[in-house]
């Protein structure tokens, strides 16, 4: 286990939406910071500016602090190893762009697309994988410096070693090993001067003092260009851990948008803000993702400090995990009921008022405890709870029809329901409940058909908290109105 104080950075590139991949590698990087004593930074890798999407850092911060993965360093807190964009260090990479060129192991390339385009073509017609021919390479470091001097358009390729082979070491994957004929000689920057990911974000980590590197597998491909790199430095390299892909519930593959797209229709997300405004709450979402790929039980429900005291990056796992969203419904449900009834009715308010409706807090806080072990997401208060915050309501005739029961018994039924209600002194839980299983006793009716007929006139659906708890809280008044209402609907469509 690492129990020296860390460094490790979460570098999301702002070109789309905050999915679980990215909050589940910035969570492994939060737990090993927090584990160690150590710092989580967050760096926004933006160079990219053709890709980028309007408002898509903001999400990422959103979701970040959403889930409680609070960073220590980033864009918009600083830190002593700013500035945390990458567009706003461009001068820094093209410095040591420079060194490598001037060490012999980069170089400007001067060939222009069209050149590029037919070399690619012509690898085809021979069917070899594309890569660069080596044309610039072999120009002159005093040739290409003047051709540079003179303003010939041109971007900074590295320059692979063309014998022997790279050994890259994963922590969890062991030596990664690939002949270096096979590695190709990479533009590290681009014609505008923008740096690209491979020479960014191994400046980046140096110069922040990252410790250890934790990223999407999808780096794999690329991983020995980056050694090579930060070996060209001559810089210490960081422990590198390359995260399990994340593969769609089939576990066949990755998820398509339109893959996605129908999950939303269900009611469920791979995005992160989505997954807020459906009603999931971070602690589950946290204790979901940070199974998928750590070698703790599957069953084990964590609080985010529980997370950080057992959290060990060699317990992280590189097989596949496929999302599976009933687990996603489990844990938040648990972590749901593991709230206070005051920290629930604080986050259940606003999607009642996102509905619409006006919160009565002293109703709020009565029902809250009714509802808490019967919901899986936020959302879900609406729907089986509003009721509460209506002046009335109007159930549908066919619900106020009793299983079993014709539209005139169902009418009786509801005579002696409202009857029974009247002669009582007031609607708390203990009047209430006695006097109408003795009135089930009295008809013979099962109680079932009584209570339904009740339960539907009351709420106004079929399915609702706790029935004579939910009677209190409404009030006496109100209960008796709405039977009343149930009872003229009989009469109405007789």
């Amino acid at each position: 286990m690492e129990t020296s104080p860390v460094r490790v950075r979460f570098a999301p590139s702002p070109t789309g939406r905050m999915h679980l991949g990215s909050g589940r590698t910035a969570l492994y990087n939060y737990l090993l910071a927090k584990r160690t004593g150590g710092k989580f930074i967050l760096r926004i890798e933006d160079t990219d500016t053709k890709r980028t999407v309007p408002g898509a850092e903001q999400e990422l911060i959103d979701g970040l602090r959403w889930l409680g993965v609070d960073f220590d360093e980033g864009p918009d807190i600083g830190g002593p190893y700013g500035p945390y964009r990458q567009s706003e260090r461009k001068e820094i990479y093209q410095q040591y762009a420079r060194e490598l060129v001037e060490k012999g192991h980069a170089y400007p390339c001067f060939c222009t697309p069209e050149r590029l385009e037919k070399m690619r073509q012509d690898q085809q017609k021979r069917k070899e994988p594309p890569h660069y021919d080596g044309n610039c390479r072999r120009l002159g470091q005093a040739d290409a410096a003047a051709r540079v001097a003179a303003g010939e358009k041109h971007v900074i390729r590295f320059k692979m070693p063309r014998e022997g082979s790279t050994v890259a070491r994963d922590l969890l994957r062991g030596d990664i090993t690939i002949e270096n004929k096979n590695i190709d000689d990479y533009i590290l920057v681009k014609s505008d001067g923008f740096a690209l990911y491979h020479l960014a974000a191994m400046v980046d980590d140096h110069l922040m003092k990252i410790t250890h590197v934790i990223r999407g597998s999808e780096w794999l491909g690329t991983f020995p260009l980056h050694v090579n790199i930060i070996r060209a430095f001559g810089w210490e390299e960081p422990v590198f851990i390359h995260l399990s892909v994340f593969l769609k519930p089939s576990g066949k593959g990755k998820m398509s948008k339109r893959e996605a797209a129908d999950a939303l229709k269900d009611g469920y997300s791979i995005f992160i803000k989505d997954l807020k405004d459906l009603g999931y709450i971070p602690e589950g979402v946290l204790n979901w993702i940070v199974l998928m790929g750590w070698g703790v039980a599957e069953g084990d429900v964590l609080t985010l400090p529980e997370m950080i005291e057992k959290f060990d990056i060699n317990h992280l796992n590189p097989s596949p995990a496929a999302i599976n969203f009933t687990k996603l419904d489990h844990f938040t449900g648990t972590h749901i009921r593991m709230l206070t009834d005051a920290d629930l009715a604080g986050r259940i308010r606003p999607f009642f008022e996102a509905a619409g409706y006006t919160v009565n807090d002293e109703i709020l806080n009565k029902l809250t405890p009714l509802i808490k072990e019967r919901i899986v997401t936020l959302d879900e208060a609406v729907e089986m709870a509003g009721f509460f915050f209506k002046e009335d309501v109007v159930p549908a005739l066919e619900d106020l029809i009793a299983k079993g029961l014709t539209h005139e018994q169902s009418a009786e039924a509801a005579r002696q329901i409202l009857s029974t209600l009247e002669a009582l002194p007031d609607l708390r839980h203990e009047t209430a409940e006695p006097a109408l299983r003795a009135l089930v006793e009295q008809t013979g009716l099962g109680a079932g058909q009584v209570f339904g007929i009740l339960r539907v006139a009351v709420t106004g659906q079929r399915v609702s908290p706790p029935l004579f708890e939910s009677m209190e809280i409404i009030g006496r008044e109100k209960s008796l109105a709405r039977m009343a209402r149930a009872v003229a609907m009989y009469q109405s469509n007789s």
